[in-house]
């Protein structure tokens, strides 16, 4: 049994519960969040203890906590859960900045502690059968990616908007399209970007191009344009579309330069954080203490590659002034 507790109780941490309860052997202990009626109303529907404080959450029987805030505060629970021995479960972005996860990484590592960043597309049935079909059936080295998300129907309010929570276009969505290129093309090694800013201070769209050690990628993400969008994966021997919404994938195209056409449909289940928190509960069982597929060396790059795009647009946030 891994025994959870949860530092957030928003829209991420009800799709985390909806996928903790379609696996095994895993259960919801004790719950924090900064807002106390937000709390009390998630422990209502899905069991465990509302803690008043974090140190309370942290003291209790868990093994893992999640941690469903927003990047401002990742660093710092992250921190507090490695003191109090625990395991973390931590949604992208991990940190506000490069510096900032090295000095989570340290501490993870001197505390032998597992950590890994929550980036669900890769644990996706379609995303690892797709891999597993081109191992044999290959496109050769990819050389070129496109994708993006802009998703203008979110509430004025919502906190992804808050420059003080260092949200953003940037951090909330192109996280998600930095994994995408790293994934597939490599290590990281130059970034181009153009940003709008909104009236909160931070980035309503921003456009950004990457250079790396395979290739080239086009990128972009938003809140303030309608653009939930498909991805583009170009390799020598043809290209792969992971049709809308790539972030949740289903469904993948690939086109060979020989004519073929190979059609590729996995549907995902409860949610689908269910498959990044079954692989977490398996590292966890297997006493590792970083993921192969979200290694942390995957999270420097990702954050570096966002650090630089905020960078070419202007965006510091207030922990960064």
């Amino acid at each position: 049994m891994t025994k959870w507790g949860i530092i957030g109780c928003g829209r991420i941490a009800h799709r985390f519960m909806q996928g903790l309860g379609s696996l095994p052997d895993t259960r919801l202990v004790s719950a924090w969040s900064r807002t106390p009626s937000t709390v009390n109303a998630f422990v209502e529907q899905y069991g465990g203890i509302a803690c008043a404080d974090v140190d309370e959450l942290l003291a209790s029987d868990i093994d893992a906590v999640y941690i469903a805030t927003l990047p401002d505060s990742h660093a710092a629970y992250s921190l507090a859960a490695f003191k109090a021995g625990k395991h973390v479960l931590c949604e992208k972005p991990v940190t506000i900045n490069l510096p900032e996860l090295e000095i989570v990484l340290a501490e993870a590592k001197r505390s032998n502690l597992l950590f890994m960043e929550g980036m669900k597309p890769a644990f996706y049935p379609l995303y690892t059968r797709l891999k597993e079909h081109l191992s044999h059936d290959p496109i050769g080295p990819a050389g070129y990616v496109r994708a993006g998300s802009s998703v203008a129907d979110v509430a004025a309010d919502h906190p992804n908007f808050s420059y003080e929570l260092a949200g953003g276009g940037l951090m909330q969505i192109g996280i998600y399209e930095a994994f995408l290129a790293i994934d597939w093309l490599g290590n990281l090694e130059d970034v181009q970007a153009m940003g709008r800013f909104g009236q909160t201070g931070v980035d309503m769209f921003t456009i950004f191009q990457t250079k790396h050690a395979g290739g080239f990628s086009q990128l972009y993400a938003g809140f303030d344009l309608h653009g939930k969008g498909d991805a583009l994966i170009a390799g020598p021997l043809g290209h792969i579309t992971i049709h809308k919404n790539w972030w949740n994938p289903a469904r993948a195209t690939i086109d060979y330069l020989d004519g073929r056409s190979v059609e590729l449909h996995e549907p995902f289940a409860a949610g689908g954080l269910n498959y990044e928190i079954a692989h977490f509960c398996e590292l966890l069982k297997a006493g590792e203490i970083e993921s192969p597929i979200i290694s942390h060396q995957m999270s420097r790059q990702m954050i570096d590659l966002i650090d630089r795009a905020r960078a070419e647009i202007g965006l510091k946030f207030p922990a960064e002034k």
